[in-house]
């Protein structure tokens, strides 16, 4: 006998690994999906999948928290920013954009934190962590994951 755990882990791995894969590709590609300005004024928070026959396309709504005054600056955006998430993706499953309103006070925490860049001595110390690994691919990951750490608030 086997913990249930273990076939609803096995059930919905698929649906929750394409979702939230699918929300921090937008995240990482929002400053070119809707430019500088505007990401600095929202940011996409979640994506509601609706219910489809298996023939049918996929078809989900984008939730993007944003102020009540920058809201009515994106919608008229919104045909702009569904084309270029599907551009990322390379097909048109993402069909609609919602607005969630944030109070003007939370609108800081949209703001990207502010990066430094690595000194000469860091850059060499990281360097040297990640020499002795042969795959590039992962050296190359590696890099950019302690790149991000120490470079972070």
């Amino acid at each position: 006998m086997r913990p249930i755990s273990e076939s609803t882990a096995r059930i919905v791995k698929k649906s929750f690994s394409r979702k939230y894969i699918a929300l921090g590709r937008i995240v990482n590609n929002w400053e070119e999906i809707v430019g500088q300005q505007l990401a600095d004024k929202a940011q996409p928070v979640k994506i509601h999948y609706h219910k489809r026959e298996k023939s049918q396309a996929p078809d989900a709504t984008l939730d993007i928290a944003v102020s009540t005054a920058n809201a009515t600056l994106l919608h008229y955006q919104k045909d702009l920013i569904l084309e270029r998430i599907n551009q990322v993706f390379g097909e048109q499953w993402i069909t609609g954009i919602r607005f969630v309103n944030i109070p003007s006070n939370e609108e800081v925490i949209l703001r990207k934190r502010s990066k430094r860049t690595l000194s000469a001595s860091e850059q060499e110390s990281l360097a040297n962590m990640v020499a002795s690994i042969a795959d590039g691919d992962i050296k190359e990951r590696l890099n950019r994951l302690g790149t991000e750490i120490l470079t972070s608030d």
